[in-house]
């Protein structure tokens, strides 16, 4: 079924999820472009800030102890704005709700291209975090439908991978920009990549009315579910052993590994690297067997992290090591799909809650990784911190398990 030229895809209210054959090949992997051209928007929009803290600090006129807070703002937005605007969008159609969301995260980085002063600057922030994880949640529920039931995690697979490449790509060159052109320039250029997920999102995913029975009610039915609660919980302790190693990469590999600082970017790629290789077979495999999968990442995500403990005073071993850890995003996918799995009816908050996850993964184990150091059990000692959280991400998963209804898990009919 082909779109008159120039007019948005529209499919009537009766067209059926995970068929397989309401689209063409063709307009399934548009619509999953535009989709990810908005992750990748989103992914570098929440990073580039990071490489630009000291250009921002000295215009704004703070410390740059102080200029982190604006990322702390940013995840804050992400945590609070996922759950809010997922109940209050759930009958939305999800076309709609999706331009909306990055209408409004295209509206949050020039806003925050202009702010003038600290505090305007932390609440266009806050403010621009807002729409992350619901796009992310929403993004990953149509991608599902727009495929065979047996490819949904690599139909959402590609849609994080623009997050994924954001880091290899985007980040690097938005920063570059600001360096050039000045730290606010990189927020117009995602502000830019916003506006055309607005249009690539209207011209190229197909609409479906609303669900009418959705209701902020019913959402919330979501957070009774035991199932969901210990699918937030693989994530938020599991994936938090990536963040401990992560955030402290740069003075490890400095004092530790004795890398050079022209090596740094280097070593920065080949995570992006892992984490677009993660992803890919994060989704294949969780496609092939869904449990084994989740259960699978964390052993590897323990080994690797806690190899890095033993492989940081090496260059190359420690250069390797960490792009094996940047594999560990192959998480990602595989709890995405076992949210809606286990939401119900409640698929839009469960979705979006997935995001929020992840950046109380990344606060856990920023915050872990820093207590290490900071209790004198040096830098490498990032290693078992993220190690030890991957552990507990097993646990969580294996209290999930032994807690399955015999018979599994029902499955949300399709809308």
């Amino acid at each position: 079924m082909t779109a008159p030229h120039g007019t948005p895809d529209t499919f009537p209210a009766s067209a059926p999820s995970n068929s397989g054959n309401t689209l063409s090949p063709a307009q399934s992997r548009r619509a999953l472009l535009a989709l990810g051209v908005g992750s990748f928007g989103i992914g570098t929009g929440e990073f580039v800030i990071m490489g630009l803290l000291p250009d921002a600090a000295r215009d704004l006129a703070i410390s740059i102890p102080q200029a982190g807070h604006l990322i702390s703002a940013y995840a804050l937005g992400v945590v609070i704005g996922a759950p809010l605007l997922a109940v209050l969008g759930a009958r939305w159609p999800r076309r709609n709700l999706l331009i909306a969301l990055m209408a409004a995260f295209a509206a949050g980085n020039f806003a925050s291209a202009v702010a003038p002063a600290y505090a305007s600057m932390l609440i266009a922030r806050l403010l621009t975090g807002f729409p992350h994880g619901t796009y992310f949640g929403v993004a990953a529920l149509v991608a599902a439908g727009l495929v065979p039931r047996e490819r949904r995690a690599q139909a959402v697979g590609l849609v994080m991978l623009g997050l994924t490449v954001a880091t290899l790509v985007g980040v690097p060159i938005a920063a570059a920009v600001g360096a050039w052109l000045g730290w606010r320039a990189a927020f117009l250029i995602v502000g830019t990549i916003g506006l055309l997920t607005v249009w690539l999102v209207w011209r190229w995913v197909p609409f479906f009315p609303g669900d009418r029975r959705a209701s902020p009610l019913r959402e919330l039915t979501a957070l009774r579910r035991k199932q969901v609660w210990l699918t937030l919980g693989i994530g938020a302790i599991g994936f938090g052993g990536m963040f401990a190693v992560f955030s402290y990469i740069k003075p490890t590999m400095l004092e530790v590994a004795q890398l050079p600082p022209g090596a740094i970017p280097v070593v920065l790629a080949l995570f992006g690297v892992g984490m677009v290789a993660g992803n890919l077979a994060g989704a294949w495999l969780a496609d092939k067997a869904l449990t084994p999968a989740i259960g699978g990442v964390l052993v590897w995500s323990a080994l690797v992290l806690g190899a890095f403990t033993l492989t940081a005073p090496h260059p190359w071993l420690a250069s390797a090591n960490v792009l094996l850890i940047g594999t560990v995003v192959a998480l990602g996918p595989a709890l995405q799909i076992r949210l809606m799995d286990v939401a119900g009816d409640a698929q839009t908050l469960a979705a979006a809650l997935n995001h929020s996850a992840f950046n109380l993964a990344n606060a856990l184990g920023a915050w872990l990784g820093g207590v290490s150091i900071a209790a004198g059990l040096g830098w490498t000692s990032t290693g078992w911190v993220g190690a030890l959280l991957a552990v507990g991400g097993l646990a969580v998963f294996a209290w999930s398990v032994l807690a399955m209804p015999r018979g599994g898990v029902t499955m949300p009919q399709a809308s």
